[in-house]
């Protein structure tokens, strides 16, 4: 199957997780015979902080401006194609969409990483930067970072023809425990972009149990971090660490903190693609609760969850080392059990085969 993917990006992970979302997919989708081409906008941000520049696994097409090379790249493109995904956030998905309605003849799905920002702004304003409500019936699958009645809410009142959990995933032969490294060697790390919504939990959940543990310390990574963040003295900052070192960060952690964003959150049934990295790393989460958790770890034995700095100091204080080591790797065989990207992509096949037998 040739599978044209029009996304964010692929090249450059720097203050998305888009990237390693399809790295991930695209690898095991080649490895399981299928061509993939991805599109991506040459934008300078990704442009100048790019750490896969030539992706083995994809064909990669890049344009700069929509009008000028983005409309005759995807229709090359999409000439052959057997499948057509369009990502959230691909700055010009509005205008792709329209021109593969006229043009596309193979079935074209929605890729949703972003699923309860996309649906809190359909809600509110009927279209979102990437997405307009009266365009959902055309795509024959809604693939969903979210689960759960979300699912519904996207047939029913958005009018999808099929709306499908695609859950974000972790591929295992690069997320897998090393040897703990000095330089990520702590009691709690967290890995994350910065996002004002969360930044409070962040703070209660990691820099306040750093304040009252001063002879332990504790590391932040993520950019776009304010200059003026009141970091606890034993707390280490990274402005960014690429894929190949979040592992020996996760490995190197004694406990991994997952904050989620306010809409994840609202939606449930919402895991971000830390949770599945760091747990096929074996290491240990605690994190901040959502609705549908359960459905992907079991609360208090495969993760821990806190929702104040006593919660998290107690955590912190109260488990030793082997307990800590049984929960993370009871996390760790649910993920390669069900969170993979093997797993995906037989997902995906199993969507395609599904809209091939209903206009069969």
């Amino acid at each position: 199957m040739k599978i044209v993917i029009l996304g964010l990006s692929i090249t450059s992970s720097w203050g998305n997780g888009h990237a390693t979302t399809f790295r991930a997919l695209c690898r095991e989708l080649h490895r399981r015979g299928h061509s993939i081409t991805f599109i991506e906008k040459d934008v300078e941000w990704y442009r100048s902080n790019r750490d896969l520049p030539e992706p083995p696994y994809v064909k990669l097409w890049l344009y700069e401006d929509w009008q000028r090379d983005g409309i005759g790249t995807v229709r090359d493109a999409i000439r052959d194609a057997d499948s057509i995904v369009v990502g959230s956030y691909f700055p010009d998905a509005i205008a792709a969409t329209a021109l593969l309605q006229q043009e596309a003849k193979a079935p074209v799905l929605f890729y949703d990483i972003d699923t309860p920002i996309t649906i809190a702004a359909l809600r509110l304003h009927g279209q979102c930067e990437y997405l307009r409500a009266q365009d959902i019936p055309f795509y024959a699958a809604y693939l969903s970072f979210t689960g759960g009645p979300t699912l519904m809410e996207i047939e029913q009142r958005f009018g999808s023809p099929r709306a499908v959990p695609f859950y974000c995933s972790v591929d295992p032969e690069a997320y897998h425990r090393t040897a703990v490294q000095p330089e990520f060697a702590c009691t709690m790390s967290y890995l994350g972009t910065y996002a004002a919504d969360r930044q409070p939990k962040l703070m209660e959940l990691l820099n306040a149990p750093a304040a009252a543990l001063p002879g332990e310390r504790f590391l932040v990574a993520g950019p776009m971090y304010p200059a003026d963040t009141q970091w606890t003295r034993n707390v280490v900052t990274h402005p960014h660490l690429p894929p190949s070192d979040h592992p020996a960060l996760y490995s190197s952690s004694r406990w991994v903190l997952n904050l989620t964003r306010a809409d994840m959150v609202a939606a449930g049934y919402s895991p971000s693609v830390r949770l599945f990295e760091a747990s096929a790393c074996g290491a240990p989460i605690l994190s901040d609760a959502w609705p549908g958790m359960d459905e992907f770890f079991a609360p208090g034995k495969e993760i821990l969850l806190a929702s104040s700095t006593d919660q998290a100091l107690s955590i912190l204080r109260n488990f030793d080392e082997a307990e800590a080591r049984r929960i993370g790797e009871a996390a760790r065989e649910r993920t390669l059990a069900k969170h993979t990207s093997a797993r995906r992509a037989e997902e995906f096949e199993q969507v395609m085969n599904g809209i091939t037998s209903a206009t069969t």
